[in-house]
């Protein structure tokens, strides 16, 4: 999962992230093939600009980059921090009781809307070394994995509202002066 940091130290560079409009963030990213400097370099900047838009997680595509990987710094229902990135996520398990709470994304920046999401979740995929990793998370952890792992199949999350709030979402985005 990666060494622990602290919010805003990380050795990586700042990139600008994509907002809904943006293809890349449509496209179902591409697996990660080569464990290398790059893709260590890729996770440092994915980190970096996280901490830069103050999130709790960050897919690869939300920053340009077309493959399989996130990163998170975010705590589950028991209060835990859980720091760390995934390469090649498969959402193996979302089940438990469905919430809505309130979620929001750095590619639809100042938005939050009430996201029905499962209360557990299991990604199984690798670290930046290719070694096997399992995550499982609950609470709002749970949230922050389904959510990125949705971001890697070219999905936000208003595409799982419905109803009035799925259309109040829409008018938002229409009017947000970040839309494209």
């Amino acid at each position: 999962m990666g060494t622990e940091r602290r919010r805003g130290q990380s050795a990586g560079t700042i990139r600008p992230i994509r907002y809904m409009g943006d293809p890349v963030l449509r496209t179902e990213a591409d697996p990660v093939k080569a464990f290398d400097a790059d893709l260590k370099r890729l996770v440092d900047d994915m980190f970096a600009s996280m901490y830069a838009a103050d999130g709790a997680g960050l897919a690869a595509n939300q920053i340009g980059v077309s493959l399989q990987a996130f990163v998170y710094d975010c705590a589950d229902d028991a209060g835990r921090r859980h720091v760390g990135h995934v390469i090649n996520p498969v959402l193996t398990v979302a089940d438990g009781e469905l919430a809505d709470d309130d979620e929001g994304c750095l590619s639809l920046p100042g938005l939050r809307f009430a996201t029905p999401r499962h209360a557990h979740a299991v990604v199984d995929g690798a670290d930046m070394t290719g070694t096997p990793v399992r995550i499982e998370g609950t609470g709002y952890f749970a949230r922050c994995l389904q959510h990125e792992c949705g971001h890697l199949k070219g999905r936000l999350y208003v595409d799982t509202l419905t109803g009035a709030t799925r259309k109040e979402a829409l008018r938002a985005v229409r009017s947000a002066t970040w839309s494209t």
